[in-house]
Protein backbone atom coordinates (compact mmCIF):
# COMPACT_ATOMS: atom_id res chain seq x y z
CA UNK A 1 0.00 0.00 0.00
CA UNK A 2 1.21 3.51 -0.82
CA UNK A 3 0.23 6.71 0.92
CA UNK A 4 0.21 10.00 -0.99
CA UNK A 5 0.11 13.09 1.22
CA UNK A 6 -0.95 16.40 -0.33
CA UNK A 7 -0.18 19.61 1.50
CA UNK A 8 -2.80 22.19 0.56
CA UNK A 9 -6.36 22.02 -0.76
CA UNK A 10 -6.39 24.88 -3.24
CA UNK A 11 -6.91 24.47 -6.98
CA UNK A 12 -3.73 22.45 -7.53
CA UNK A 13 -3.77 20.27 -4.41
CA UNK A 14 -7.50 19.58 -4.51
CA UNK A 15 -7.31 18.69 -8.20
CA UNK A 16 -4.41 16.30 -7.57
CA UNK A 17 -6.24 14.64 -4.68
CA UNK A 18 -9.44 14.02 -6.64
CA UNK A 19 -7.59 12.63 -9.66
CA UNK A 20 -5.37 10.38 -7.53
CA UNK A 21 -8.33 8.94 -5.71
CA UNK A 22 -10.11 8.35 -9.02
CA UNK A 23 -7.10 6.60 -10.59
CA UNK A 24 -5.52 4.63 -7.73
CA UNK A 25 -6.72 1.35 -6.29
CA UNK A 26 -8.53 1.38 -2.96
CA UNK A 27 -5.54 -0.30 -1.30
CA UNK A 28 -3.67 3.02 -1.62
CA UNK A 29 -4.33 6.03 0.58
CA UNK A 30 -4.71 9.71 -0.34
CA UNK A 31 -4.38 12.21 2.52
CA UNK A 32 -4.97 15.95 2.21
CA UNK A 33 -3.58 18.35 4.80
CA UNK A 34 -4.98 21.88 4.87
CA UNK A 35 -5.28 24.41 7.72
CA UNK A 36 -8.59 25.57 6.24
CA UNK A 37 -11.84 23.67 6.61
CA UNK A 38 -13.32 25.15 3.44
CA UNK A 39 -12.47 25.25 -0.24
CA UNK A 40 -12.57 28.70 -1.83
CA UNK A 41 -13.12 29.53 -5.50
CA UNK A 42 -10.80 32.54 -5.29
CA UNK A 43 -11.63 34.16 -8.68
CA UNK A 44 -15.13 34.98 -7.42
CA UNK A 45 -13.85 36.74 -4.28
CA UNK A 46 -13.88 39.97 -6.27
CA UNK A 47 -17.68 39.77 -6.51
CA UNK A 48 -17.88 39.23 -2.77
CA UNK A 49 -15.63 42.27 -2.42
CA UNK A 50 -18.18 44.54 -4.10
CA UNK A 51 -21.19 43.04 -2.34
CA UNK A 52 -22.53 41.27 -5.41
CA UNK A 53 -22.04 37.74 -4.10
CA UNK A 54 -22.41 36.26 -0.64
CA UNK A 55 -19.27 34.68 0.84
CA UNK A 56 -21.17 31.41 1.20
CA UNK A 57 -21.38 31.24 -2.60
CA UNK A 58 -17.60 30.98 -3.03
CA UNK A 59 -16.80 28.36 -0.37
CA UNK A 60 -17.88 24.89 0.72
CA UNK A 61 -16.68 22.51 3.47
CA UNK A 62 -13.93 20.10 2.42
CA UNK A 63 -14.55 17.28 4.89
CA UNK A 64 -17.85 16.00 3.37
CA UNK A 65 -16.37 15.99 -0.14
CA UNK A 66 -13.29 14.05 0.96
CA UNK A 67 -15.39 11.65 3.04
CA UNK A 68 -17.57 10.89 0.03
CA UNK A 69 -14.55 10.52 -2.26
CA UNK A 70 -12.62 8.25 0.11
CA UNK A 71 -9.85 10.77 0.83
CA UNK A 72 -8.46 11.19 4.34
CA UNK A 73 -8.45 14.79 5.56
CA UNK A 74 -6.38 16.48 8.24
CA UNK A 75 -7.33 20.05 9.04
CA UNK A 76 -3.82 21.06 9.96
CA UNK A 77 -0.81 23.13 8.98
CA UNK A 78 2.36 21.45 7.71
CA UNK A 79 5.45 22.78 9.49
CA UNK A 80 8.36 20.44 8.66
CA UNK A 81 9.33 17.76 6.13
CA UNK A 82 11.58 14.81 6.99
CA UNK A 83 12.20 13.34 3.50
CA UNK A 84 14.58 10.66 4.83
CA UNK A 85 12.73 10.03 8.08
CA UNK A 86 14.68 10.37 11.32
CA UNK A 87 16.69 8.25 13.75
CA UNK A 88 13.49 6.69 15.12
CA UNK A 89 11.62 6.03 11.88
CA UNK A 90 13.21 5.72 8.45
CA UNK A 91 9.91 6.38 6.69
CA UNK A 92 9.61 9.89 5.13
CA UNK A 93 7.23 12.11 7.07
CA UNK A 94 5.81 15.55 7.52
CA UNK A 95 5.11 17.25 10.83
CA UNK A 96 1.68 18.86 11.02
CA UNK A 97 -0.10 20.94 13.66
CA UNK A 98 -3.88 20.56 13.81
CA UNK A 99 -6.14 23.59 13.45
CA UNK A 100 -9.55 21.91 13.74
CA UNK A 101 -11.80 22.69 16.71
CA UNK A 102 -10.91 20.48 19.65
CA UNK A 103 -7.48 19.59 18.26
CA UNK A 104 -5.90 23.04 17.94
CA UNK A 105 -2.14 22.90 18.45
CA UNK A 106 -1.96 19.09 18.48
CA UNK A 107 1.18 17.87 16.68
CA UNK A 108 1.33 14.77 14.47
CA UNK A 109 3.97 13.08 12.30
CA UNK A 110 2.32 11.93 9.07
CA UNK A 111 4.38 9.44 7.08
CA UNK A 112 4.18 9.27 3.31
CA UNK A 113 5.41 7.43 0.24
CA UNK A 114 4.80 10.42 -2.04
CA UNK A 115 4.38 14.04 -1.09
CA UNK A 116 2.84 16.88 -3.11
CA UNK A 117 3.53 20.38 -1.85
CA UNK A 118 0.54 22.45 -2.98
CA UNK A 119 0.51 24.82 -0.02
CA UNK A 120 -0.04 27.92 -2.14
CA UNK A 121 1.23 31.33 -1.07
CA UNK A 122 1.75 33.06 2.21
CA UNK A 123 0.11 36.49 1.89
CA UNK A 124 3.17 38.57 2.68
CA UNK A 125 1.54 41.78 3.91
CA UNK A 126 4.56 42.32 6.18
CA UNK A 127 6.73 43.09 3.12
CA UNK A 128 5.18 46.57 3.02
CA UNK A 129 4.76 48.41 6.34
CA UNK A 130 1.10 49.22 6.97
CA UNK A 131 -0.21 46.94 4.20
CA UNK A 132 -3.20 44.68 4.74
CA UNK A 133 -6.64 44.41 6.34
CA UNK A 134 -5.11 44.23 9.82
CA UNK A 135 -3.35 47.54 9.11
CA UNK A 136 -4.22 50.38 6.73
CA UNK A 137 -5.45 48.81 3.48
CA UNK A 138 -7.89 46.18 2.25
CA UNK A 139 -7.61 42.88 0.39
CA UNK A 140 -9.82 40.43 -1.53
CA UNK A 141 -7.46 37.46 -1.22
CA UNK A 142 -9.78 35.52 1.11
CA UNK A 143 -13.57 35.52 1.58
CA UNK A 144 -13.25 37.31 4.94
CA UNK A 145 -11.00 39.95 3.40
CA UNK A 146 -13.51 40.42 0.59
CA UNK A 147 -16.40 40.83 3.05
CA UNK A 148 -14.41 43.53 4.85
CA UNK A 149 -13.66 45.29 1.55
CA UNK A 150 -17.35 45.23 0.59
CA UNK A 151 -18.32 46.80 3.92
CA UNK A 152 -15.79 49.59 3.45
CA UNK A 153 -16.91 50.13 -0.14
CA UNK A 154 -20.49 50.50 1.10
CA UNK A 155 -19.32 53.31 3.42
CA UNK A 156 -17.57 55.02 0.50
CA UNK A 157 -20.75 54.81 -1.61
CA UNK A 158 -22.73 56.35 1.25
CA UNK A 159 -20.30 59.28 1.41
CA UNK A 160 -20.43 59.72 -2.35
CA UNK A 161 -24.23 59.68 -2.20
CA UNK A 162 -24.11 62.52 0.31
CA UNK A 163 -21.97 64.55 -2.12
CA UNK A 164 -18.56 63.93 -0.52
CA UNK A 165 -15.77 63.24 -3.03
CA UNK A 166 -13.77 60.06 -2.49
CA UNK A 167 -10.51 58.66 -3.86
CA UNK A 168 -10.24 54.90 -4.27
CA UNK A 169 -6.81 53.36 -4.88
CA UNK A 170 -6.77 49.79 -6.15
CA UNK A 171 -3.80 47.72 -7.24
CA UNK A 172 -0.75 45.99 -5.81
CA UNK A 173 1.09 46.85 -2.61
CA UNK A 174 4.68 45.94 -3.51
CA UNK A 175 7.05 46.06 -6.46
CA UNK A 176 7.28 42.27 -6.73
CA UNK A 177 3.57 41.43 -6.53
CA UNK A 178 1.82 38.97 -8.80
CA UNK A 179 -1.94 38.60 -9.56
CA UNK A 180 -2.21 41.96 -11.34
CA UNK A 181 -5.22 40.46 -13.12
CA UNK A 182 -7.12 40.27 -9.82
CA UNK A 183 -6.34 43.92 -9.06
CA UNK A 184 -7.53 44.83 -12.57
CA UNK A 185 -10.76 42.92 -11.99
CA UNK A 186 -11.48 44.53 -8.67
CA UNK A 187 -10.76 48.04 -9.96
CA UNK A 188 -13.31 47.71 -12.75
CA UNK A 189 -15.90 45.95 -10.61
CA UNK A 190 -15.69 48.84 -8.16
CA UNK A 191 -16.00 51.33 -11.02
CA UNK A 192 -19.03 49.40 -12.28
CA UNK A 193 -20.63 49.51 -8.81
CA UNK A 194 -20.15 53.26 -8.52
CA UNK A 195 -21.86 53.78 -11.87
CA UNK A 196 -24.67 51.44 -10.83
CA UNK A 197 -25.22 53.60 -7.72
CA UNK A 198 -25.12 56.83 -9.74
CA UNK A 199 -22.12 58.25 -7.86
CA UNK A 200 -19.28 57.65 -10.33
CA UNK A 201 -18.70 61.34 -11.16
CA UNK A 202 -17.68 62.10 -7.56
CA UNK A 203 -15.13 59.28 -7.34
CA UNK A 204 -11.48 59.37 -8.35
CA UNK A 205 -10.35 55.79 -9.07
CA UNK A 206 -6.61 55.22 -9.24
CA UNK A 207 -5.07 51.94 -10.40
CA UNK A 208 -1.59 51.50 -8.88
CA UNK A 209 0.55 48.74 -10.39
CA UNK A 210 4.09 47.45 -10.70
CA UNK A 211 3.51 46.60 -14.36
CA UNK A 212 5.78 48.39 -16.83
CA UNK A 213 2.73 49.05 -18.96
CA UNK A 214 -0.96 48.29 -18.69
CA UNK A 215 -1.86 44.85 -20.00
CA UNK A 216 1.37 43.22 -18.85
CA UNK A 217 -0.46 41.09 -16.22
CA UNK A 218 2.85 39.55 -15.14
CA UNK A 219 3.18 37.60 -18.41
CA UNK A 220 4.98 40.29 -20.39
CA UNK A 221 1.82 41.36 -22.21
CA UNK A 222 0.27 39.69 -25.24
CA UNK A 223 0.33 40.21 -29.00
CA UNK A 224 -2.59 38.86 -31.00
CA UNK A 225 -4.40 39.24 -34.30
CA UNK A 226 -7.68 41.16 -34.30
CA UNK A 227 -9.71 41.74 -37.47
CA UNK A 228 -6.65 41.11 -39.60
CA UNK A 229 -4.36 43.46 -37.66
CA UNK A 230 -1.84 42.84 -34.92
CA UNK A 231 -2.91 44.26 -31.60
CA UNK A 232 -1.65 44.05 -28.03
CA UNK A 233 -3.06 43.65 -24.55
CA UNK A 234 -1.60 47.09 -23.79
CA UNK A 235 -3.75 48.77 -26.44
CA UNK A 236 -7.10 47.27 -25.42
CA UNK A 237 -6.34 47.61 -21.73
CA UNK A 238 -5.44 51.29 -22.06
CA UNK A 239 -8.60 51.77 -24.11
CA UNK A 240 -10.70 50.33 -21.28
CA UNK A 241 -9.00 52.60 -18.73
CA UNK A 242 -9.74 55.66 -20.90
CA UNK A 243 -13.34 54.57 -21.51
CA UNK A 244 -14.03 54.06 -17.79
CA UNK A 245 -12.04 57.10 -16.63
CA UNK A 246 -9.71 55.11 -14.37
CA UNK A 247 -6.34 56.79 -13.80
CA UNK A 248 -3.34 54.47 -13.84
CA UNK A 249 0.00 54.80 -12.09
CA UNK A 250 2.34 52.17 -13.53
CA UNK A 251 5.87 51.03 -12.64
CA UNK A 252 5.24 51.65 -8.96
CA UNK A 253 6.38 50.06 -5.68
CA UNK A 254 4.45 50.87 -2.51
CA UNK A 255 6.94 51.68 0.26
CA UNK A 256 4.48 52.01 3.15
CA UNK A 257 0.81 52.61 3.86
CA UNK A 258 -0.42 54.98 6.55
CA UNK A 259 -4.06 55.69 7.44
CA UNK A 260 -5.41 57.53 4.40
CA UNK A 261 -2.02 57.93 2.72
CA UNK A 262 0.43 55.70 0.88
CA UNK A 263 3.99 56.34 -0.25
CA UNK A 264 5.44 54.85 -3.41
CA UNK A 265 8.53 54.81 -5.60
CA UNK A 266 8.47 54.64 -9.39
CA UNK A 267 10.87 52.86 -11.70
CA UNK A 268 12.72 56.08 -12.48
CA UNK A 269 13.57 56.41 -8.78
CA UNK A 270 11.10 59.18 -7.97
CA UNK A 271 9.25 59.02 -4.64
CA UNK A 272 5.70 60.26 -4.26
CA UNK A 273 2.61 59.87 -2.10
CA UNK A 274 -1.11 59.49 -2.62
CA UNK A 275 -4.03 60.30 -0.34
CA UNK A 276 -6.93 57.85 -0.33
CA UNK A 277 -10.31 57.19 1.25
CA UNK A 278 -10.33 53.52 0.21
CA UNK A 279 -7.36 51.35 -0.71
CA UNK A 280 -7.43 47.71 -1.85
CA UNK A 281 -3.83 46.64 -2.44
CA UNK A 282 -2.84 43.04 -3.04
CA UNK A 283 0.19 41.71 -1.16
CA UNK A 284 3.26 39.96 -2.57
CA UNK A 285 3.48 36.20 -2.15
CA UNK A 286 6.10 33.99 -0.58
CA UNK A 287 6.20 30.32 0.29
CA UNK A 288 4.56 28.94 3.39
CA UNK A 289 6.77 28.50 6.45
CA UNK A 290 7.92 24.93 5.84
CA UNK A 291 11.22 23.58 7.15
CA UNK A 292 13.07 20.45 6.03
CA UNK A 293 15.52 18.17 7.86
CA UNK A 294 17.66 15.20 6.91
CA UNK A 295 17.80 11.94 8.85
CA UNK A 296 20.33 13.41 11.33
CA UNK A 297 18.16 16.45 11.99
CA UNK A 298 20.34 18.81 9.95
CA UNK A 299 18.36 21.69 8.48
CA UNK A 300 18.16 21.28 4.68
CA UNK A 301 15.48 23.91 4.10
CA UNK A 302 17.77 26.07 1.96
CA UNK A 303 18.57 23.05 -0.22
CA UNK A 304 14.97 22.04 -0.88
CA UNK A 305 13.45 25.51 -0.97
CA UNK A 306 14.36 28.75 -2.74
CA UNK A 307 14.94 31.90 -0.64
CA UNK A 308 11.34 32.84 -1.50
CA UNK A 309 10.14 29.80 0.44
CA UNK A 310 8.88 28.00 -2.69
CA UNK A 311 9.93 24.41 -3.41
CA UNK A 312 12.74 23.84 -5.89
CA UNK A 313 11.68 21.50 -8.67
CA UNK A 314 13.09 20.42 -12.06
CA UNK A 315 13.89 23.96 -13.22
CA UNK A 316 17.17 25.70 -14.04
CA UNK A 317 17.73 28.09 -11.15
CA UNK A 318 21.11 29.37 -12.33
CA UNK A 319 21.20 33.18 -12.25
CA UNK A 320 21.39 34.55 -15.78
CA UNK A 321 20.57 37.83 -17.55
CA UNK A 322 17.24 38.30 -19.26
CA UNK A 323 18.64 37.82 -22.77
CA UNK A 324 19.79 34.33 -21.78
CA UNK A 325 16.46 33.13 -20.39
CA UNK A 326 15.19 30.00 -22.12
CA UNK A 327 11.91 28.12 -22.21
CA UNK A 328 13.92 25.10 -21.06
CA UNK A 329 14.60 26.87 -17.75
CA UNK A 330 11.03 26.15 -16.67
CA UNK A 331 10.00 22.89 -14.97
CA UNK A 332 7.97 20.21 -16.69
CA UNK A 333 7.48 17.39 -14.14
CA UNK A 334 7.55 19.47 -10.88
CA UNK A 335 9.63 16.75 -9.20
CA UNK A 336 12.09 17.76 -6.49
CA UNK A 337 15.70 17.34 -7.67
CA UNK A 338 16.61 16.19 -4.15
CA UNK A 339 13.89 13.59 -3.58
CA UNK A 340 12.10 11.75 -6.39
CA UNK A 341 8.96 11.18 -4.30
CA UNK A 342 8.34 14.91 -3.63
CA UNK A 343 6.59 17.29 -6.04
CA UNK A 344 5.66 20.98 -5.92
CA UNK A 345 2.69 22.34 -7.87
CA UNK A 346 0.75 25.58 -8.32
CA UNK A 347 2.11 28.61 -6.53
CA UNK A 348 4.13 26.32 -4.23
CA UNK A 349 6.85 25.61 -6.81
CA UNK A 350 9.73 28.03 -7.25
CA UNK A 351 9.81 29.60 -10.73
CA UNK A 352 13.29 29.99 -12.26
CA UNK A 353 12.70 33.67 -13.03
CA UNK A 354 9.86 36.09 -13.86
CA UNK A 355 8.04 36.10 -17.19
CA UNK A 356 7.92 39.88 -17.52
CA UNK A 357 11.17 41.72 -18.17
CA UNK A 358 12.94 42.26 -14.82
CA UNK A 359 13.44 45.92 -13.90
CA UNK A 360 15.08 47.73 -11.00
CA UNK A 361 14.90 51.40 -10.05
CA UNK A 362 18.06 53.54 -9.65
CA UNK A 363 17.55 53.08 -5.90
CA UNK A 364 17.89 49.30 -6.29
CA UNK A 365 14.18 48.53 -5.84
CA UNK A 366 12.83 45.64 -7.90
CA UNK A 367 9.67 46.84 -9.65
CA UNK A 368 8.56 43.95 -11.82
CA UNK A 369 5.67 41.47 -11.53
CA UNK A 370 6.36 37.98 -10.24
CA UNK A 371 5.11 35.21 -12.56
CA UNK A 372 1.48 34.12 -12.06
CA UNK A 373 0.97 30.37 -11.51
CA UNK A 374 -2.69 30.27 -10.55
CA UNK A 375 -5.94 29.10 -12.11
CA UNK A 376 -5.79 26.89 -15.17
CA UNK A 377 -2.01 26.16 -15.06
CA UNK A 378 -2.29 25.15 -11.38
CA UNK A 379 -5.08 22.71 -12.14
CA UNK A 380 -3.19 21.16 -15.06
CA UNK A 381 -0.07 20.74 -12.90
CA UNK A 382 -2.09 19.02 -10.19
CA UNK A 383 -3.68 16.59 -12.65
CA UNK A 384 -0.44 15.72 -14.45
CA UNK A 385 1.54 15.18 -11.24
CA UNK A 386 -1.28 12.94 -10.00
CA UNK A 387 -1.03 10.90 -13.19
CA UNK A 388 2.75 10.60 -12.80
CA UNK A 389 2.51 9.44 -9.18
CA UNK A 390 -0.15 6.90 -10.08
CA UNK A 391 2.15 5.47 -12.77
CA UNK A 392 5.18 5.53 -10.45
CA UNK A 393 3.28 3.59 -7.78
CA UNK A 394 2.08 1.08 -10.33
CA UNK A 395 5.49 0.47 -11.97
CA UNK A 396 7.90 1.21 -9.14
CA UNK A 397 9.70 3.76 -11.31
CA UNK A 398 11.27 6.96 -9.94
CA UNK A 399 10.69 8.85 -13.21
CA UNK A 400 7.55 10.97 -13.76
CA UNK A 401 5.56 9.99 -16.84
CA UNK A 402 3.59 13.19 -17.46
CA UNK A 403 4.57 16.81 -17.98
CA UNK A 404 2.89 20.20 -17.65
CA UNK A 405 5.45 22.81 -18.65
CA UNK A 406 4.13 26.37 -18.77
CA UNK A 407 6.24 26.79 -21.92
CA UNK A 408 4.08 24.26 -23.80
CA UNK A 409 0.82 24.95 -21.99
CA UNK A 410 -1.87 27.34 -23.14
CA UNK A 411 -4.13 29.17 -20.72
CA UNK A 412 -7.46 30.95 -20.80
CA UNK A 413 -8.37 33.70 -18.38
CA UNK A 414 -11.53 35.75 -18.01
CA UNK A 415 -11.14 38.93 -15.97
CA UNK A 416 -14.38 40.50 -14.79
CA UNK A 417 -14.85 44.19 -15.45
CA UNK A 418 -18.24 44.46 -13.76
CA UNK A 419 -20.94 41.91 -12.98
CA UNK A 420 -24.49 41.81 -14.37
CA UNK A 421 -26.16 39.54 -16.91
CA UNK A 422 -27.26 42.49 -19.05
CA UNK A 423 -24.66 45.12 -18.28
CA UNK A 424 -21.66 43.13 -17.08
CA UNK A 425 -18.40 42.97 -18.97
CA UNK A 426 -15.25 40.89 -18.80
CA UNK A 427 -11.93 40.63 -20.60
CA UNK A 428 -11.47 37.24 -22.23
CA UNK A 429 -7.84 36.30 -22.78
CA UNK A 430 -6.09 33.24 -24.14
CA UNK A 431 -2.37 32.74 -24.60
CA UNK A 432 -0.15 30.01 -25.96
CA UNK A 433 2.20 29.28 -24.42
CA UNK A 434 1.97 30.86 -20.95
CA UNK A 435 5.75 31.34 -20.76
CA UNK A 436 7.04 32.79 -24.03
CA UNK A 437 9.30 30.59 -26.16
CA UNK A 438 11.20 32.90 -28.50
CA UNK A 439 12.89 30.00 -30.29
CA UNK A 440 9.54 28.54 -31.40
CA UNK A 441 7.75 31.88 -31.83
CA UNK A 442 10.19 34.65 -32.82
CA UNK A 443 9.01 38.09 -31.80
CA UNK A 444 6.44 37.92 -29.01
CA UNK A 445 7.37 34.37 -27.99
CA UNK A 446 3.77 33.22 -28.41
CA UNK A 447 1.58 31.96 -31.22
CA UNK A 448 -0.30 35.01 -32.49
CA UNK A 449 -3.24 32.95 -33.75
CA UNK A 450 -3.64 31.21 -30.39
CA UNK A 451 -3.33 34.37 -28.28
CA UNK A 452 -6.41 36.54 -27.96
CA UNK A 453 -7.95 39.34 -25.95
CA UNK A 454 -11.33 41.10 -26.06
CA UNK A 455 -13.69 42.85 -23.66
CA UNK A 456 -17.46 42.30 -23.79
CA UNK A 457 -20.70 41.04 -22.23
CA UNK A 458 -20.33 37.49 -23.57
CA UNK A 459 -17.11 37.02 -21.60
CA UNK A 460 -18.97 37.95 -18.42
CA UNK A 461 -21.58 35.25 -19.08
CA UNK A 462 -18.77 32.71 -19.53
CA UNK A 463 -17.06 33.79 -16.31
CA UNK A 464 -20.32 33.45 -14.43
CA UNK A 465 -20.86 29.99 -15.90
CA UNK A 466 -17.32 28.97 -14.95
CA UNK A 467 -18.03 29.95 -11.35
CA UNK A 468 -20.72 27.27 -11.12
CA UNK A 469 -18.86 24.71 -13.25
CA UNK A 470 -15.68 24.80 -11.18
CA UNK A 471 -17.49 24.64 -7.87
CA UNK A 472 -19.41 21.65 -9.24
CA UNK A 473 -16.09 20.09 -10.28
CA UNK A 474 -14.43 20.84 -6.94
CA UNK A 475 -17.33 19.16 -5.10
CA UNK A 476 -16.56 16.00 -7.13
CA UNK A 477 -20.10 15.77 -8.45
CA UNK A 478 -20.93 13.12 -11.09
CA UNK A 479 -18.76 13.53 -14.19
CA UNK A 480 -16.55 16.18 -12.51
CA UNK A 481 -13.43 14.86 -14.25
CA UNK A 482 -14.93 15.65 -17.66
CA UNK A 483 -14.70 19.38 -16.90
CA UNK A 484 -11.26 20.58 -18.06
CA UNK A 485 -8.84 22.20 -15.65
Amino acid sequence: MARVVILGAGVSGHTAALHLRRMMGKEHEVVVVSPNSQWNWIPSNIWVGVGRMAPEAVVFPLAPVYRRAGIAFRQAKAVAIWPEGDANDAHPGVDIVHTSPGREGEAERLTYDYLINATGPKLNFAATPGLGPDANSLSVCTPSHAVQAAAELEKVIAKLTSGERQRLVIGVGHGTCTCEGAAFEYAFNVEHELRAHGVRELADIVYLTNEYELGDFGVGGMVFEQQGFLSTSQLWTESLFRERGVRAIVRAHVERVEPGKLYFETLDGEQDSLLFDFAMLLPPFRGQELSAYDVDGTDITSTMFAPSGFLRVDADYAAKPYDQWLAADWPSTYQSPSYSNIFGVGIAFAPPHPISVPRTSPRGTVISPAPPRTGMPSGVMGRQVARSINDMIRTGSHTPTHTASMTTMGAACIASAGTGLRHGTAAAMTMYPVVPDHARFPGSGRSVKDTYGEVGLAAHWIKRLLHFLFIYKAKARPGWFLIPE
